[in-house]
């Protein structure tokens, strides 16, 4: 069953709507360290985009979807589609086309609800309220064995496609390089500038000790000349 649930804007990393684990649930006390990597991926992909610069316009196909491998006993599953990021932990044996039907459905109640707010939203977790949709719809995946479910995994009308499987460290690694390019990018920058001005200030001394002599000169003897002719 979907365990944890976020919903993050893809500009910029923002958490906007989130279900997270329950203290009651199976696994409560473990999940919370997939609650922080959770989190740690929306960012991650975020970065991604924003080195890609591939946001997607309104009118363009939602990417492929996407599970990350987490350690033996989860995975999480993800989506990106008009500038959100949609994903869900589950365990490693619940069934994927459950866990995209899933994501479906998020995005399909979020874009309608919040998709033209999500650009102006300026805290996180604005969109709180849609948890109450995620707890309606977690409950209607919650168990693989339903009928409902086992109709939606026999059912040949929907094909699921361009399908990517990437592994935890892989996800996360990518952002900490990301960071570190950053990093490097801003402090190569600063010390550029700082040695353009330093290049600067040695071009005006070098230019001072080359022409001081003959101004000095040329002064010497300007005021010579105003002293003997001029005066």
């Amino acid at each position: 069953m979907p365990l944890i649930t976020l919903i993050g804007r893809l500009s910029d990393g923002l958490p906007l709507a989130a279900s997270m684990a329950d203290e009651r649930d199976a696994f409560g006390g473990e999940l919370e360290t997939y609650e922080r990597q959770a989190k740690k991926i929306l960012r991650s992909v975020s970065k991604q985009h924003a080195e890609a610069g591939s946001y997607q316009p309104a009118a363009s196909p939602p990417e492929p979807y996407v599970t990350v491998e987490s350690g033996d006993h989860f995975s999480f599953h993800y989506i990106i589609d008009v500038g959100v990021c949609i994903l869900t932990l589950t365990e490693k044996a619940y069934p994927r086309r459950l866990a995209y039907d899933y994501l479906d459905e998020l995005r399909t109640e979020f874009q309608v609800v919040h998709g033209k707010q999500v650009e102006v939203a300026s805290r996180p977790y604005e969109f709180i309220r849609f948890d109450t949709f995620i707890q309606k719809t977690k409950k209607l995946y919650s168990d693989s064995r339903t009928q409902r479910n086992l109709d939606k995994l026999n059912s040949d009308l929907r094909e699921v496609h361009s399908i990517m499987t990437k592994n935890i460290n892989d996800v996360l690694g990518r952002g900490q390089t990301l960071d570190s390019a950053l990093q490097k990018s801003s402090r190569l920058a600063s010390e550029s500038k700082k040695y353009r001005t330093q290049a600067i200030r040695a071009n005006r001394i070098r230019v001072i000790r080359q022409y001081a002599p003959v101004a000095v000169i040329a002064l010497v003897l300007l005021v010579c000349l105003w002293w003997f002719y001029l005066r």
